[in-house]
């Protein structure tokens, strides 16, 4: 959780300090440059603001907003141990995270996981089946059973999917394309453990090979599909009463 502030709510928070700590200048006058600069009025600024006010909320207050600066130093001293014990590993993490969905943190938790000598797993698949990260193969009798993903690392798999949504609400990427490809056959949930799945192949092929992730594009599928689209197209066509006859418009 963040419990850090944007450069708005830190001047509100630092404007509410001084308020309740019953500094001369009022309130209104402090908290009037933020709010005129969304095109706000100081009179509703006033009526905002009026209420009950007592030494009791002044103190809760006080409380809360000490125990946010208390959380900002923590996260802080804790950011710059974890940057130090990631120095080692900065080129791999700069690696992970040209990954579309996969930011610093990210990637830094990953390695934390996986480390970053991938010679300990022979294949990808080999790391998806560890992490738990890819669908079991539960098949008995000729029947096949539920294909729920398999127990693996939770951490990691947790950290996966939340780039799998990231990488979802992306424009215009392969990633994102696979994600509501899927989404609109097998639902959002299960397209996003599918994503999480290609984002770890992803990760283990830029480690193994020591290269950067070069992104396949959000016109990938259309391309690779071109005929099935093409077929989709004419038996739409004919099934609306035309007559198609194809012609390529070059060769070649």
């Amino acid at each position: 959780m963040d419990f850090s502030f944007g450069t708005e709510e830190k001047a509100l928070a630092d404007a509410f300090r001084d308020f309740i700590k019953r500094e001369v200048r009022p309130l209104e006058d402090k908290l009037r440059p933020i709010y005129l600069e969304t095109d706000g009025e100081a009179p509703e600024l006033r009526q905002a603001l009026r209420g009950r006010f007592s030494e009791h909320h002044a103190l809760l207050i006080r409380i809360s907003l000490d125990l946010v600066e208390h959380l900002d130093e923590a996260i802080a001293t804790l950011d710059g141990e974890v940057e130090a014990l990631m120095a080692p590993f900065a080129e791999a993490a700069a690696r992970i995270d040209t990954v579309t969905g996969v930011g610093q943190r990210a990637a830094q938790c990953v390695i934390a996981e996986i480390g970053v000598d991938m010679s300990v797993f022979p294949t990808a698949s080999h790391l998806a089946s560890w992490a738990g990260c890819c669908p079991g193969n539960n098949i008995t009798g000729g029947k096949r059973r539920s294909g729920r993903t398999t127990k693996g690392d939770p951490w990691l798999n947790e950290v996966l999917n939340q780039c799998a949504w990231a990488a979802a609400h992306s424009r215009d990427t392969y990633l994102s394309a696979q994600f509501w490809r899927l989404a609109r056959r097998i639902g959002k949930k299960k397209a996003a453990v599918a994503v999480a799945h290609s984002i770890l192949v992803i990760i283990w092929h830029l480690l193994t090979n020591e290269c950067d992730y070069k992104d396949l594009g959000g016109d990938y599928f259309v391309k690779r599909d071109a005929a099935r689209e093409r077929d989709r197209a004419v038996n739409e066509l004919m099934r609306l009463g035309y007559k198609v006859t194809l012609e390529e418009a070059y060769v070649a």
